[in-house]
């Protein structure tokens, strides 16, 4: 049986070690639309949490959404958060498993040596009755030294290359319906369907109850999409955030050659140069 403590914190463990010196909890929380993520931590988050606006901690010049921002830029921002790479990080979010899957992968991307999630997310946590707090959260600043794995990280240009050569397998995230382009997307300005070739495990198949399922579980959910856990894989979504949960999973799995398509679908159904296909075939 996978240890799911590579990977994942329990509450229990997080409520014994939420004072020690060298514990960053992080509340990841991220909503495409409807809600405010950065209020909602505001008004309840785990005591000493400081919050993580993907949208903020991001490539800003770029007009798509929460790409990644260079290594110096995050190193700034986290840093002015109280947080360095040899720290213990504890990272959240307030559904259960939504966004905190890619905040544990930048961080991860960005060189910090100790990320988890916490199991279950807020709550699981306000389910058992643990305290939240509404006293703003300012640590004092540290200096996070930045290693960047450029490896893990794909762009449209790797993808279409990496595509035409049969060099990986590449993993959509969305729902069946959008990856088939039976549904629009939430971006009004994209394209509906997927990027030819691309094998489809949505990000809502591998949770439950708010939780990452275990490995037999995820093992057969990868196996029932076509996808080869032997062979290079590139996770890709909507917009690089539910991507990040693949990424999450196959690290789970022992898949060590993988990678992540930051602009996603966001980028390439926007463009008028790349193919799109559409339908089940």
């Amino acid at each position: 049986m996978t240890d799911r403590s590579r990977w994942f914190a329990s509450t229990d463990w997080l409520a014994q070690h939420l004072n020690d010196a060298d514990i960053a909890v992080v509340d990841g929380s991220w909503h495409l639309a409807g809600r405010n993520a950065r209020d909602e931590c505001a008004a309840a988050h785990i005591p000493g949490a400081v919050f993580f606006d993907i949208d903020a901690i991001a490539d800003t010049s770029n007009p798509l959404p929460h790409m990644l921002p260079t290594p110096e830029a995050f190193a700034a921002a986290v840093g002015a958060l109280g947080i360095d790479e040899r720290q213990q990080i504890v990272v959240y979010d307030s559904v259960g498993l939504s966004s905190a899957p890619r905040v544990w992968w930048t961080f991860k991307v960005m060189g910090a040596k100790d990320v988890v999630i916490l199991d279950g997310g807020l709550p699981r946590w306000r389910s058992e009755g643990r305290s939240v707090d509404v006293n703003p959260v300012v640590r004092p600043p540290r200096r996070f030294v930045a290693h960047f794995d450029a490896a893990s990280v794909r762009d449209l240009a790797g993808v279409r290359d990496g595509l035409a050569t049969h060099a990986f397998q590449l993993v959509d995230a969305r729902p069946a319906a959008r990856f088939r382009g039976e549904a629009p997307e939430p971006r009004t300005w994209v394209k509906t369907g997927r990027i030819p070739g691309s094998l489809n495990v949505p990000s809502t198949e591998l949770i439950a109850d708010g939780r990452l399922k275990d490995a037999p579980a995820l093992r057969a959910a990868f196996a029932s999409a076509g996808v080869d856990l032997t062979r290079p894989i590139v996770t890709t979504c909507g917009s690089g955030v539910n991507a990040a949960t693949l990424s999450l999973a196959l690290d789970m799995l022992g898949v060590k050659n993988a990678a992540l398509y930051d602009g996603s679908w966001t980028e390439w159904g926007a463009r008028d140069d790349v193919p799109i296909a559409v339908g089940k075939d």
